[in-house]
């Protein structure tokens, strides 16, 4: 089996390589600051990318995309991490949110928002976890109630990554009382500005906000809103979390890479590179890495 890439891609992910060098901006990834500097640095960043092509590369054309490849999205995303560059602002809407809606949104629903992610005019958050639902996600407790056309939500959520500079969250309720509680749920899109909720922003040891605690007091959300069938929310939130694992393993997988050929390099500095059992260790956290991206 050929794992090498063909001079098509190589030319891409050089094409894409060059660019990134020549115009990340000077701030990398860092923890998430609240403060209007921040979201505005990168939402022009995220604005840069796109605007010179390399947002939404295997989104269809139709919402904004370019209609490239999976893989020439995997090059790019793998060039982001090896130039250094930062992430786009809106990576959750780019990497789970947005493809959730091309596989299970309507058509109204994917022309309305799908656009807004790409250019970061609309940034998304990601409404699951619970205080009391974390890895068994079905055990949520937040509700939605139908009353004539809205939904009215009550509940918590916790750990939301950029729910304090979100403009939309999408998020997983419980509708219906099920025997199998993986039925019932429903998953609508709710308006982060709609009155009833309420962002607490946790903040870390450094002062700076990544996670939030979300309330939900009586917000309305028009039916519209529903994302795939009412009660059969489970199977858009497995969409959403199957592009996770595939966004996060490849992220992993590329900086695993990186971190072994700077232990390498290391070992080399230190006069170690010669020890059999240091290259023995090298050896094998490379044969991981390596495995890890090409399972990916």
């Amino acid at each position: 089996m050929d794992f090498d890439l063909t001079p098509q891609e190589r030319a891409f992910k050089d094409e894409v390589t060059a660019w990134l060098k020549a115009n990340k901006p000077d701030f990398g990834d860092g923890d998430e600051n609240s403060n209007r500097q921040w979201v505005d640095e990168r939402r022009a960043w995220q604005r840069s990318m796109f605007e010179a092509g390399y947002i939404g590369l295997n989104w269809p054309k139709e919402y904004g995309g370019k209609g490239a490849t999976l893989m020439e999205q995997l090059l790019f995303s793998q060039a982001l991490i090896e130039t250094g560059a930062p992430s786009p602002i809106n990576v959750l809407a780019l990497g789970m949110l947005g493809p959730t809606l091309i596989a299970q949104g309507n058509e109204e629903q994917k022309q309305r928002y799908l656009p807004r992610m790409l250019d970061a005019d609309e940034i998304w958050c990601q409404g699951f976890s619970e205080p009391n639902a974390g890895s068994d996600l079905s055990a949520l407790r937040t509700r939605a109630e139908r009353k004539n056309e809205h939904y009215v939500v009550n509940g918590q959520k916790v750990w939301t990554t950029l729910a304090h500079v979100s403009k939309y969250c999408m998020l997983l309720t419980r509708e219906f009382p099920a025997e199998n509680p993986r039925d019932g749920l429903t998953y609508l899109i709710v308006d982060m500005e709609s009155p009833g909720v309420e962002v607490r922003p946790l903040v870390q040891i450094t002062g700076d906000p990544e996670f939030n605690e979300l309330f939900f007091t009586d917000v309305k959300v028009p039916v519209e809103n529903v994302v795939g069938e009412p009660g059969k929310g489970w199977a858009g939130a497995m969409t959403t979390l199957l592009h996770e694992r595939g966004t996060l393993g490849m992220a992993l997988a590329t900086r695993a890479q990186i971190t072994a050929a700077e232990l390498a390099e290391h070992a080399r500095k230190i006069g170690r590179g010669s020890d059999p059992l240091v290259r023995q260790r090298i050896a094998q956290y490379t044969i991981e890495a390596r495995a890890l991206q090409l399972n990916g």
